[in-house]
């Protein structure tokens, strides 16, 4: 560690760090380490955790009182991602970083749960306050609202893929579990081989382009044993994950080794598309010097929605993602 230290491009690693949101939890690895990092350095890292753990000590106040709000009004919703995931997947969940609370209610409940939000002082951002909201649930996964006084905001789900053909039967009647926040606050989630699903399926719709996604599921997975991992793999193809979980899995073993102890990683590689999602995973997360938004480079966003064709085989799917993806060309 010591020989990598003295080498490293320092600031190139802060930037690095910061574009992929994982600053903090290297701030946490290199003070495990004893690393010897340059007192700038180490400065805005140790600034930029304290950031984090205070937001997150923040989204987590409100994420209990959002639920006792929406409990009272007898609306049922599920905490998927963020402050959840962080206590499933790290000893210092608070330095995970997370800018939103990920909200997951039923179809039917979307007016009764808007009109909660806007009680609580939350306002809509995505879409605009002038479309139909009804109308935009039925093409769009979540809606983003925010209450930027407080710093605080929320994506309201009523279903977790865009394409309707993957993950098809997660959702509100899903298995769940209980995950107890470092604040002593108890929020449901999706049940283990649920969440797994859905957060390959999340990473793979944006080609894994920020290392804290499979950093976040990578953790999840080191606490599981080998058998547990194969089973989450093929329960994965049961929920309608396909080649996402393929994907996420070599993804996660060539960045963190995985699936060392396991035999999967022969058996996935059996499908060559499923190889070729991960390389090309790899290089959006790796393929550049200084990495950019997918958004702020011109076509910069063409890989990601190449590569939604081929997240489940066979050509119906492909055309029915292609459709999807030309709608939402169209409606914007």
């Amino acid at each position: 560690m010591q020989q990598l230290c003295e080498s490293a491009d320092w600031d190139r690693f802060l930037r690095v760090t910061r574009f992929h949101r994982v600053q903090g939890l290297a701030w946490s690895g290199l003070r495990a380490s004893g690393a010897e990092v340059p007192t700038d350095v180490a400065a805005s890292l140790s600034a930029d955790a304290k950031t984090i753990a205070a937001s997150n000590l923040n989204a987590s106040v409100e994420a209990e009182a959002l639920f006792r709000q929406f409990e009272n009004a007898g609306i049922p919703l599920l905490f998927v991602k963020g402050l959840t995931v962080g206590a499933l997947a790290y000893p210092r969940p608070l330095l995970k970083m997370g800018w939103d609370i990920d909200l997951l209610i039923g179809e039917r409940d979307l007016a009764p749960a808007v009109a909660e939000l806007e009680a609580r002082g939350y306002q809509r951002s995505i879409p605009a306050p002038s479309a139909d909201l009804m109308r935009w649930h039925r093409r769009s996964k979540e809606s983003v609202w925010g209450r930027p006084d407080q710093q605080l905001y929320a994506e309201l789900h009523t279903r977790l893929a865009d394409n309707p053909a993957l993950i098809p039967g997660i959702g509100m009647s899903s298995r769940r579990q209980q995950v107890e926040l470092e604040s002593g606050t108890s929020l449901p989630t999706l049940a283990a081989d649920e969440l797994f699903a859905y957060l390959c399926v999340h990473g793979a719709s944006s080609l894994w382009f920020r290392l804290k996604w499979i950093t976040d599921l990578a953790a999840i997975l080191h606490r599981r044993s080998t058998e547990e991992v194969e089973h989450l793999y093929r329960r994965s193809q049961e929920l309608g994950a396909g080649r996402a979980a393929a994907q996420a899995l070599l993804h996660a073993d060539d960045l963190y080794g995985t699936l060392a102890a396991t035999g999967l990683r022969p058996l996935i590689e059996r499908d060559r598309t499923s190889t070729r999602l991960a390389a090309a995973a790899m290089k959006q997360v790796a393929g550049r010097d200084d990495p950019r938004d997918p958004d702020t480079i011109l076509f910069g966003t063409a890989w990601i929605h190449l590569s939604q064709l081929f997240l489940m085989p066979g050509l119906r799917f492909k055309l029915g993602e292609l459709v999807r993806q030309l709608r939402g060309i169209v409606s914007r």
